[in-house]
């Protein structure tokens, strides 16, 4: 069967979102099916035997997830595009480790759409072709993981960039392989560290950080490997180290190219041999700890430069996440500011906390070198400084905003929910876009880091006069 001519079916309990993509696939070739709920698209993938699946994740009885744990080892040959509104970070990370082929979010460009279907089914031909290849010699296969489900992440985004990572975990998480998480100070490694734990099949054990920059050199070894009683001066009792703690579970040393080479070695060990002896001790110790670093440095120049172990940077980089900074993803900044205010309503007991549209563009137009961390300190303290009310420009410091002139507050706003500023704020800056282009529409597109069929739809949603 060629590409043009597969079948591919189309599963959302939205009719005219699915409408619209059966039109769009049969416009394009394709011979499209499709199905209402997850009961119908299980009986529908065993009667037609589809080529690729486009499939919602939020639907009422079997939902999206259920769906991929049902298709469980089938997944291997059905390329599943999971495709929702709902685009928390727990929702992507579980859909990849169950084994879906790619994650879109709703809103979705169409042309985006047609391409991960284009390359989900190049890639599926392309193994049919390799298992033919090997049969002559006996094939292998392999079967989907499985695994409870899990509370979800404080990871929040649904930029391009984001989706990558949520990706990158779901598949990291499925196996025990170690893994570097890298990333500028505040991006959120622990989060990601946490998330891998979570969708891995060690979540029943214990997950143990470590700030390797913030131990005492002297105490680096009896932190992570223990100690026995009377090793050094203070040493009253044996203490078991996070190493040992760990055990059934994972560990995350977070900033390890702060350690010094001595703490290095025995690192290094611990990833080769699987043992440690505590600080005093004799005994051999066994750990089945899976091991997860991260780090804001440049670990190949640090090996270039002698302060970073070759062989252990090697040991620790076999699967490699990076997470970027958040001047990179900007359209992301609304959702976390979103979050971070939900969540200082439930700590401090506030009522409805909100922003203006004047300052949650202020916030959106600042670099934030300090990224997430410095955001959510900001807006705590003009949570403060507004007394609960309505978060404006003055109540963000001074220091941490852009030195721009900021519009004054339009008071017939400052009531709405975050919903409908978020909504305003966002037809604001269209409407900015398109005058600063002259009514350019693809280079207002490219001025919003948006396709020019999402500004089409935007432009028709609000209403807007190019």
């Amino acid at each position: 069967m060629t590409e043009v001519s597969a079948k591919v079916l189309v599963v959302d309990d939205d009719r005219t979102i699915r409408r619209n993509l059966v039109r769009l696939l049969q416009s394009e070739g394709y011979q499209a099916l499709e199905a209402a709920n997850g009961d119908e698209a299980l009986a529908c993938i065993r009667a037609e035997d589809p080529d690729a699946v486009l499939l919602d994740l939020k639907m009422p009885g079997r939902d999206g997830l259920e769906v991929l744990g049902e298709l469980g080892p089938a997944l291997a040959d059905l390329p599943v595009i999971v495709v929702t509104a709902f685009g928390g970070s727990a929702a992507a990370i579980e859909a990849m480790r169950r084994g879906a082929y790619d994650y879109l979010s709703k809103p979705f460009d169409l042309d985006e759409v047609l391409l991960t279907l284009k390359r989900a089914l190049r890639q599926r031909a392309l193994a049919f072709e390799v298992r033919a290849l090997r049969a002559r010699t006996g094939g292998e296969s392999g079967e989907t993981p499985e695994g409870p489900d899990v509370p979800e992440p404080e990871l929040i985004g649904q930029s391009a960039a984001m989706r990558r990572v949520f990706k990158a975990i779901g598949l990291a998480a499925a196996t025990e392989a170690p893994v570097l998480v890298v990333g500028e100070s505040g991006t959120g490694k622990e989060l990601v560290a946490a998330a891998l734990h979570r969708h891995s099949g060690r979540a029943a054990g214990p997950f143990i950080s470590v700030n390797c920059g913030a131990l005492p050199e002297g105490l680096i070894e009896s932190e992570l490997f223990g100690h026995e009683r009377g090793a050094f001066t203070g040493a009253d009792r044996q203490k078991p180290g996070r190493f040992e703690r760990a055990a059934g579970g994972t560990i995350f040393l977070d900033e390890l190219g702060e350690l010094p080479l001595s703490a290095q070695a025995k690192i290094l060990r611990v990833l080769q041999q699987r043992e440690f002896e505590r600080v005093g001790g004799t005994q051999t110790i066994r750990t089945d700890a899976r091991v997860i670093s991260a780090t804001h440095r440049d670990l190949a120049k640090e090996v270039a430069a002698g302060r970073f172990r070759e062989d252990l940077y090697y040991r620790l980089n076999v699967a490699r996440i990076v997470i970027p900074p958040l001047r990179d993803r900007p359209e992301d900044i609304p959702a976390l500011a979103e979050h971070i205010l939900r969540r200082v309503e439930r700590r401090q007991g506030w009522g409805e906390l909100s922003l203006s549209p004047e300052a949650l563009l202020a916030i959106r137009e600042r670099p934030w070198p300090g990224n997430v961390r410095q955001l959510e300190n900001s807006l705590a303290r003009a949570v403060i400084a507004a007394r609960g009310r309505t978060i404006l420009p003055e109540h963000l410091d001074v220091d941490e905003m852009t030195d721009r002139a900021m519009p004054p507050p339009d008071e017939r706003l400052e009531s709405l929910p975050l919903r409908a500023l978020l909504a305003e704020v966002e037809r604001r800056a269209i409407q900015r876009a398109l005058l600063a282009c002259g009514g350019n529409r693809t280079k207002t597109a490219e001025s919003l880091g948006i396709s020019r069929r999402q500004l089409f739809d935007k432009i028709r949603e609000y209403d807007l006069h190019p």
